[in-house]
């Protein structure tokens, strides 16, 4: 009774009620004693957002404009049913700051089978907390008409629900589409191609935002990579198809990146060719390796353009500590340059390269493998 009562009155003011001075818990939710006037719901909305949802007074007042609560049965329940699920109370803000009206929803009804269906397909709670606070909108869709379907057509995709699972909880944006507008005309445009299984599978796992696309787009997309010469039998075909996607952005920025080390056009196709991820780092990246390469090590520029994949390498954590234990090597007449590989220096496992370019030579330079690990200066050996 009390409950209601403070409910259905308001203050003149919604921060008038929200730094009220004492408070007392009514169902588990904390309310102001002050007694509450007039006839709208505005002020004991507010204060239900901050004090029941975590919401601060100014995003509380903007999403009461979003929501009405006229009874607290349904919001209570909301509530209780996603700290069932193991959302944290920021978490719950969070949802409820950028979705409002999950708080009106039927939770028995509408979000109970939701999360027991994605609990079902092996997506842990946790998990599935971060997912529908950055992705509500799935919360809003049907489960028999949206969310259901999609899943049955990521299962004959991709045959495991660990990759379903996987999706969900980074492209979880794919739950919300009408998958017959984009995304299975796309995905019969890439069958027709020959694309193998296992290539459209990595498709919608890892670059679902590509089929996502219009088909028209996405027909351009597929035919600028066929036209490029890449085999669609393969895998390359799929990472050049994401390299190419963001063409009108990161493209132009790595082109004018290696164009400043001297790379030409057919320099860059042919690096591109090779490893397409090479067209999606970012210039900092590109900039820095090749100043290291070219200017601490030596190689040539087009060099690195043969070796492109190189370029996928930390800098930090691989490339520098191997090159520098190349430099001792060949400071200590253990090594010529001729023998040298870019590849085997970089590309290589790291078993593989302690075998051949440390272990190997621990008898002549004890203190190699320190130097490998950052542990001694390589100029003090």
């Amino acid at each position: 009774m009390a409950a209601n009562y403070i409910f259905s009155k308001t203050l003149p003011s919604a921060f008038s009620r929200l730094f009220c001075r004492y408070r007392f818990p009514v169902q588990n939710q904390w309310f102001c004693t002050t007694r509450l006037t007039g006839s709208s719901s505005d002020d004991s909305t507010v204060s239900y957002l901050v004090n029941s949802c975590g919401l601060s007074p100014e995003a509380a007042i903007v999403a009461s404009h979003k929501v009405k609560l006229q009874s607290l049965v349904k919001p209570d329940s909301v509530l209780a049913l996603l700290r069932e699920y193991e959302f944290s109370e920021t978490q719950i803000s969070t949802l409820v700051r950028r979705r409002p009206h999950i708080l009106v929803a039927d939770a028995k009804k509408t979000l109970v089978p939701k999360l027991e269906f994605f609990c079902s397909i092996g997506i842990s709670r946790l998990d599935l907390a971060r997912t529908l606070v950055y992705n509500p909108v799935i919360l809003m869709r049907s489960l028999k008409n949206s969310i259901i379907p999609c899943y049955t057509f990521l299962k004959s995709m991709l045959l495991s629900d660990v990759q379903v699972v996987n999706i969900l909880k980074h492209m979880s944006w794919i739950f919300g589409e009408n998958l017959s507008k984009n995304v299975i005309p796309n995905i019969e445009h890439v069958r027709e191609l020959g694309i193998p299984h296992s290539c459209i599978a990595r498709l919608l796992t890892y670059y679902a935002h590509i089929v996502l696309r219009k088909p028209e787009w996405f027909s351009q997309l597929v035919g600028e990579v066929k036209e490029m010469g890449f085999d669609p039998q393969k895998l390359i075909f799929v990472e050049a198809m994401h390299a190419l996607a963001g063409k009108e952005t990161t493209w132009n920025r790595c082109q004018e990146a290696y164009r400043k080390w001297g790379w030409s056009d057919e320099d860059i196709l042919d690096a591109f060719r090779s490893y397409p991820q090479c067209m999606i780092k970012s210039q900092k990246k590109i900039m820095e390796t090749m100043d290291f390469l070219v200017n601490k090590m030596g190689w040539q520029s087009q060099t690195i353009a043969k070796y492109s994949h190189v370029l996928d390498y930390s800098l930090e954590k691989r490339i520098i500590p191997r090159c520098l234990v190349v430099r001792v090597l060949l400071l200590k007449g253990l090594m010529k340059e001729d023998e040298l590989s870019m590849n085997s220096l970089i590309a290589t496992p790291e078993k593989y390269f302690l075998t051949v370019f440390v272990s190997r030579y621990l008898n002549q330079v004890p203190q190699l493998l320190n130097v490998y690990q950052g542990k001694v200066d390589f100029q003090d050996v």
